[in-house]
């Protein structure tokens, strides 16, 4: 009679499965669709990670793990290994799936108003409002990108509006980046402050409030004029010591002004190359 794995087998498979990295052919496999017949509970790869995505909200990344899903889902830890091999492609489908949400089709962003910039504002946007939706993204380390279905649909997507501009791809795929870097960073900084007044209990607000007077009194303007001019402007207008927010805009705006002085050098020798 053949028996399933012992007790001390299982809880090796399952931390194997919670620190391991992702296995590239398992993840594409899941990611682009072969996910297996539901199991004889009905469980099925799309509820576990609606149901990972769900805590991951609530809770952060670092609470979903197997064990913990398996309790949210009302089954037995290993009947979630049967569908996904741990956490590592779990996490990697809850990144496609999560992206699936932001455009409802790869033309969206094209058809936006303002042509190209106002195209590259809207995935600025939506990116930065996955971010507040999903602040479990920010706590990803990847060295390399999800591929899946909709991950390649948002790559084509944010591609599109840079095509046809004069651009070189190697220079469209660098644009994009360094966009999507600077939402990124942005936002991580919100969360970062955000974690901070949790943790502190204090408002910027209350926090400037506190800390100002304090300043003026260990801070010599004679020997800091700039930072000190510069600093209480910053810090009156965001009400403490930062906003990522501004930052957000700000740095978006600037980005788009250099694109568009590298897409007009670009057409500048096209057409010099014409005559």
């Amino acid at each position: 009679m053949t028996k399933g794995p012992t007790k001390p087998a299982r809880k090796r498979v399952q931390r194997e499965g919670e620190r391991r990295a992702a296995d590239p052919a398992k993840s594409l496999a899941l990611l682009w669709g072969s996910h297996g017949k539901p199991g004889r509970s009905g469980l099925t790869v799309r509820a576990i990670v609606s149901a990972a995505i769900e805590l991951a909200d609530a809770q952060g990344l670092e609470a979903v793990s197997m064990r913990h899903l398996a309790d949210q889902l009302k089954v037995g830890t290993m009947s979630l290994y049967t569908h996904v091999p741990g956490k590592a492609e779990l996490t990697d489908l809850m990144v496609d799936t999560v992206f699936g949400d932001l455009y409802d089709d790869v033309d969206a962003p094209s058809r936006q108003p303002g042509g190209w910039r106002g195209s590259l504002e809207t995935i600025a946007a939506r990116n930065w409002e996955l971010y507040q939706k999903h602040p479990w993204l920010l706590e990803l380390v990847k060295g390399r990108p999800v591929i899946g279905p909709n991950a390649s649909l948002k790559y084509e997507a944010e591609l599109r509006p840079l095509d046809g501009l004069g651009l070189t791809d190697v220079e469209m795929d660098s644009v994009l980046t360094l966009l999507l870097t600077h939402v990124e960073g942005t936002a991580r900084a919100q969360a970062s402050a955000r974690r901070t007044r949790q943790e502190s209990g204090m408002t910027d607000v209350e926090w400037w409030v506190a800390t100002a007077p304090l300043l003026d009194k260990v801070i010599d303007a004679r020997r800091f004029p700039v930072a000190t001019r510069v600093g209480q402007s910053a810090g009156e207008a965001y009400q403490g010591a930062s906003s990522p927010e501004h930052a957000f805009r700000f740095g978006v705006e600037r980005i788009l002004d250099s694109v568009s002085l590298l897409i007009s050098e670009r057409r500048g020798r096209q057409g010099m190359s014409q005559v």
